[in-house]
């Protein structure tokens, strides 16, 4: 199976010279342009197609260290875009719960439109969402290094389930600056 990695020559790795990738990508945008087949056969400019759609993918994911890190975990056999993803089923107990009171207190920030406390918490959940994308990045070095063990697998799978929720909670955040300041 051709990777994401693949389409740019590179390593599967989570260090990625964003820069580099740039330039490479701009290059081969140039080299696999449907516009360059667009007198040819059929079967050519499905291919040139093709090959645009794989390497606009394939830089969305790469460029972006948060989605290239979900993409290694994927690579190794756990997709958490899927709902069914078993990995965020076992997520750990005290992690749920914090997650609960995150929840409620940001729900009380809301309710009471108190936008200060809702930054505030917003400032924290970013270092903490900073701090487990590190942790999943050193695990997914050590899977790459070592090859797949159930134990990586699962700090890689726990700190991106991490790096989700708190995602999502910034978003909210977001949401609710965007309404109380609009």
């Amino acid at each position: 199976m051709r990777t994401h990695f693949d389409v740019f020559g590179l390593p599967r790795s989570h260090a990625v010279d964003v820069p580099a990738l740039e330039k490479q990508y701009r290059e081969l945008s140039l080299q696999l342009h449907p516009d360059r087949v667009a007198q040819g056969n059929a079967r050519e400019r499905l291919q040139a197609l093709e090959g645009t759609t794989a390497l606009n993918e394939a830089y969305k994911t790469l460029k972006d260290p948060v989605r290239r890190a979900f993409y290694l975990l994927k690579l190794h056999g756990i997709d958490l875009d899927r709902e069914d993803a078993g990995a965020q089923k076992d997520m750990p107990l005290e992690f749920l719960e914090e997650v609960m009171t995150l929840r409620e207190e940001l729900d009380d920030a809301i309710a009471a439109k108190d936008l200060s406390r809702a930054q505030a918490m917003a400032k924290d959940v970013s270092g903490r969402k900073q701090a487990a994308l590190a942790e999943a990045v050193s695990a997914l070095q050590s899977l790459e290094a070592a090859g797949d063990s159930p134990d990586g697998v699962r700090k890689a799978s726990h700190a991106l389930g991490r790096v989700r929720y708190f995602t999502r909670f910034l978003e909210q955040v977001d949401a609710f600056e965007e309404e109380v300041l609009a």
